[in-house]
């Protein structure tokens, strides 16, 4: 005679519950981590808004999930004194998901080709004198802007003497040099009435980073963005049509910097409307000027002595 197969008694109906249960939170972590970093790439492949929004959110997200993640298997290692191979794998994701950490102190080039994005800018300096390529080009190395998205391709431009680390703005060749419009196009922004910082050292003026400055639309729809212009010295409004060549203002200190210059970037969205770091940084060259199309910056540090070694250009144009 065939034997009954008598049922569950009621008391292992709940323990095979909480046995799923475990199984399915033990895989929580893990599917929460992939799926943050596969999102996270995808937005990264597709360009745009998107990739500055993903750059962003790498530096921030998987490295939280994954500081949690190790905390948690730590602690469920420290209670039931084994490891498992998803626990292993767990932590093996957990601490790649800490290595965009790495971005908050290396500075890395922002992911945008200088090849594939477009549209580009070809203009003129924006000042007849000599100028010393503080920072430019495309590498971190010889551009510390490049880090940044909507900087990706931005110059700091100095005057001789530079460096001096005099408290004095008078004291560097930049402040007060005519600045004039790289291109014609429309004037979309302008702000005035900034103080010079103290030069000498960074500022960290991170309420008005750009401080005077001057924006100008091209005939390609995009943005010229010319910054840290002297106080009282921007000539130029918003709604006015510009040439090139014209005097929009003079170079002086004022916003986020550290002595009289001329910063100058390439964006695609307004500035209005996108804030400082967050637009889409395009490159820019210059023509008529003694000097490559995009000139490279970069410092040589020595011990307490930091010298300029970027190229040295003038406009040549009429």
């Amino acid at each position: 005679m065939q034997e009954e197969t008598s049922p569950p008694t009621p008391a292992a109906q709940p323990s095979a519950s909480r046995s799923r249960l475990m199984g399915f939170l033990r895989l929580v972590p893990i599917t929460l981590m992939l799926l943050v970093l596969v999102a996270l790439c995808v937005a990264m492949l597709l360009g745009g808004m998107a990739r500055i929004a993903g750059w962003y959110l790498l530096q921030i997200v998987p490295p939280l999930l994954g500081l949690l993640s190790l905390l948690l298997l730590a602690l469920y290692a420290l209670i039931k004194r084994k490891a498992s191979r998803l626990l292993l794998f767990t932590a093996g994701v957990g601490l790649v998901s800490l290595l965009p950490l790495i971005l908050w102190f290396v500075p890395v080039a922002f992911p945008a080709s200088l090849e594939s994005t477009t549209p580009a800018a070809t203009v003129r300096l924006p000042a007849d004198v000599p100028l010393r390529v503080g920072w430019g080009g495309d590498s971190i190395a010889t551009n510390y802007h490049a880090a940044t998205p909507d900087q990706r391709w931005a110059y700091d431009l100095l005057v001789e003497p530079y460096l001096t680390g005099s408290e004095d703005v008078q004291a560097y060749g930049c402040y007060g040099v005519p600045v004039v419009a790289p291109a014609a196009g429309l004037v979309t922004q302008t702000h005035d009435g900034e103080p010079d910082e103290v030069p000498g050292a960074v500022s960290n003026n991170f309420t008005a980073p750009t401080g005077n400055h001057v924006v100008i639309q091209l005939e390609s729809g995009t943005y010229l963005v010319i910054a840290h212009l002297k106080p009282g010295s921007v000539s130029v409004q918003a709604g006015e049509q510009v040439e090139e060549g014209q005097v929009i203002g003079q170079c002086g200190n004022s916003g986020n910097t550290s002595e009289p210059h001329i910063h100058i970037h390439h964006q695609r969205q307004d500035p209005a409307i996108f804030p400082l770091n967050f637009a889409e940084g395009l490159p820019l060259y210059f023509r008529d000027h003694d000097g490559a199309p995009m000139p490279q910056g970069g410092l040589r540090v020595e011990g307490e002595s930091v010298t300029p070694i970027g190229d040295v250009v003038q406009h040549t144009g009429g």
